[in-house]
């Protein structure tokens, strides 16, 4: 049997998955917590920091991919999707936006259990960290799992490719990330050499988050390689 520390967050609009789900869990466990909506699995996410999530695609105020988007910006929890979409396209759609495995329903007790168990070796054995769900750069506060920017208590409005280049660089805190990394995972394989795109969009972020944006306490250039998020 599996220690019962073991954390699982189910995110199932279906009662009648969840309630089979609970009862298999439990028998075999796994301590799990449910959240019936996208909301509330984002919420759940940041408040019981799960050891893996259990996800269905549709959801009814979103899409399961969106939500493995939305976790991997800030956490290697291990995701095993579970739908009812079979095709190809939505399986590689999954695991392109981060999940770790993916089994159609129906599917039987002792796969998914071997697949939870896979998941949870293969964390263990790479050494995946979940990221604490936010951090604050002086007077800046942002809320991954809200994917919300404060500043002095007021909410910092940053465009979807700013909030993108700014969760890449937390990833990496403390360390340089050049140039082409950035470029290539901000905005795609075709713009490695732009680096004026960079220059721009860093400077837009100074301007929003930093007390100073000509001496940059937080958002820091490493000259000729890249850039480096100093965290408090």
């Amino acid at each position: 049997m599996n220690s019962p520390r073991c954390r699982v967050l189910l995110i199932e609009d279906d009662p009648s998955m969840r309630g089979f789900l609970r009862s298999m869990m439990a028998s075999h466990g796994y301590a799990l917590t449910e959240a019936g909506t996208a909301a509330d699995g984002m919420a759940q996410l940041a408040a019981v920091s799960p050891d893996l999530v259990l996800l269905d695609l549709g959801l009814p105020d979103g899409d399961g991919i969106e939500v493995t988007r939305r976790l991997r910006e800030w956490s290697r929890t291990p995701i095993i999707v579970l739908s009812a979409r079979g095709q190809e396209s939505d399986k590689i759609h999954a695991l392109d936006a981060g999940a770790d495995d993916y089994l159609t329903k129906p599917f039987s007790i002792g796969e998914l259990l071997a697949r939870i168990r896979v998941a949870l070796r293969h964390a263990q054995q790479s050494g995946q960290a979940t990221q604490p769900p936010e951090f604050a750069l002086g007077s800046v506060r942002v809320d991954l799992s809200l994917r919300q920017v404060f500043r002095d208590g007021s909410e910092v409005h940053l465009t979807p490719t700013e909030y993108k280049l700014l969760t890449l660089l937390f990833q990496y805190a403390g360390r340089v990330v050049t140039h082409r990394q950035l470029l290539v995972q901000v905005w795609g394989p075709q713009f490695a050499d732009q680096s004026h795109y960079l220059r721009v969009y860093m400077a837009q972020l100074r301007h929003k988050l930093e007390a100073d944006p000509t001496r940059p306490r937080y958002l820091r250039t490493e000259t000729g390689v890249g850039y480096r998020l100093k965290l408090d």
